[in-house]
């Protein structure tokens, strides 16, 4: 296995990760910016007021996005193990 196949790899890994990562992560960062804007908006300036509806709407784009990011997943795996002879050889 020469060091580009290597690097390639881990290329694809982490390409992978972000790609999983993202509708979970974005769906954080808008409902925490609504959030903020809101309390900035009342001056409510509970910290904790912020961490339920991060983790329902987390928990809606995990509903929707899971199938998605499961096959993603499951497909990156499948070809990885398909590639692990010709890596090797």
């Amino acid at each position: 296995m020469t060091p580009e196949a290597v690097v390639e790899i881990g290329r694809q890994a982490m390409t992978i990760a972000l790609l999983l990562a993202a509708p979970l992560l974005l769906t954080a960062l808008a409902v925490g910016l609504v959030v903020s804007i809101f309390q900035a908006a009342t001056q409510i300036n509970e910290p904790t007021l912020s961490f339920l509806p991060k983790l329902v709407a987390s928990a809606f784009a995990l509903a929707i996005a899971g199938a998605w990011m499961l096959q993603t997943l499951a497909d990156y795996t499948r070809e990885l193990y398909h590639n692990i002879p010709s890596m090797l050889g």
